[in-house]
């Protein structure tokens, strides 16, 4: 069993350092021993979740890709039903999005029922920082952590509405932090106004987000969603404590 771990342990690191690490990195962050590491990566090796690069790096294998689509499948199946909640209690369409990398994944929908609606396709990844959920996952990291993933991936507009520099960026964030849920005001489609709201304690970094179009989400919408969000947010967190 402690071995088992263990290798989890060493797979989640690889995953925090962006996929790729080198042995001595794994011994730092991990605390292990080298031999123990050795012998651990080559077992992980044998069975394809790990593969070592012409670097002499190792990286997260392909055989956690399955695995990480089934895990992804079942999650949709466990928020579902708080999606479907929010979107009778508000009308609009619910998502539940992941931070994969240095970006965002959607993992789940549930469609309003209006002819005119927001809709993402479920495995679509974006930016984060013109995206509510991408932001209200953002505000969650250390400040400078948030800062160095938006940096990295440049920021670029894709509306007139998008926020483009990390300063104001900072500044987003400290706002959120404050109201306890993020805003994607037209800044990634035109037209579309979206509320997020982190899905904390739970055993990922997920967000869950109402949308829709301006002329039915206005101000005074988001006013009266935010705590019924929040308490969704809530809901799915215990549920899927629970499930593990």
């Amino acid at each position: 069993m402690q071995s088992l771990d263990r290798a989890f342990a060493l797979l989640e690191i690889m995953a925090e350092a962006g996929g790729e690490i080198s042995l001595s990195q794994l011994a730092e962050s991990s605390g292990l021993p080298l031999p123990t590491i050795h012998r651990i990566i080559r077992t992980l090796l044998g069975n394809g979740y790990v593969r070592q690069l012409p670097s002499r790096r190792y990286a997260l294998g392909p055989r956690l890709i399955g695995l990480g689509e089934s895990a992804s499948r079942m999650l949709g199946t466990w928020a579902r039903p708080h999606l479907a909640q929010l979107v009778e209690d508000l009308g609009e369409t619910a998502n539940l999005a992941m931070l994969d990398g240095d970006k965002v994944v959607y993992v789940a929908q549930v469609p309003s029922p209006h002819a005119m609606r927001m809709f993402t396709e479920v495995g679509r990844r974006v930016l984060p920082h013109s995206a509510g959920v991408g932001k209200a996952l953002l505000a969650q990291l250390p400040e400078q952590e948030a800062l160095s993933m938006v940096r990295r991936t440049g920021m670029p507009a894709a509306t007139d509405r998008t926020i483009t520099s990390p300063e104001d960026f900072a500044k987003e964030m400290a706002r959120i932090r404050e109201q306890g849920y993020a805003i994607d005001d037209g800044e990634q489609e035109i037209g579309v106004r979206c509320l997020a709201v982190p899905v904390q304690g739970g055993p990922a970094m997920m967000a869950v987000s109402i949308s829709g179009p301006e002329a039915r989400v206005g101000w005074e919408f988001v006013e009266r969603a935010a705590p019924i969000v929040r308490h969704a947010a809530i809901s799915l967190a215990g549920d899927l404590n629970h499930q593990s």
